[in-house]
């Protein structure tokens, strides 16, 4: 049995990097993925701009360690990357007593696919497709 995750998407925001109590750096990240949207009869179409109509669905992308540090050094909002990992689910009890779940991806790769932000700098996005989420 396998639990791997592959998406390509852009940052929602900025990486968050924090420490644990034990020594871990935990860098936490948003990321936007798109897919076609479709129609009452299952068929693609296009938005008033003329591109095809997209849905977009936002991932809680979580890295430990070195892969945080970096990933929280070079990535930012808007920028473009790939994320290899896999699901990891979680389940708590809220302060009013209600058990809530939910879910993240735990990465093992980041792949910067725009330029990393320069010191004092924002990310550049990569170029805009149509297939990406804006």
């Amino acid at each position: 049995m396998t639990n791997i995750v592959l998406l390509v998407g852009n940052l929602g925001g900025d990486p968050e990097l924090r420490s644990t109590g034990g020594g871990t750096d935990v860098a936490s990240f948003s990321l936007g993925t798109s897919r076609p949207r479709r129609d009452s009869e299952g068929k693609t179409y296009k938005d008033e701009s003329g591109f095809t109509a997209k849905d977009t669905e936002w991932h809680r992308v979580t890295c430990f360690n070195g892969l945080g540090r970096v990933v929280a050094q070079h990535a930012g909002k808007g920028m473009l990357v790939s994320v290899k990992g896999r699901i990891h689910n979680s389940k708590w009890t809220d302060k009013e007593g209600i058990e809530r779940y939910g879910y993240e991806i735990i990465a093992d790769d980041v792949q910067f696919l725009g330029r990393p932000k320069q010191s004092g700098q924002p990310a550049e996005p990569a170029e805009q497709d149509e297939d990406l989420p804006i």
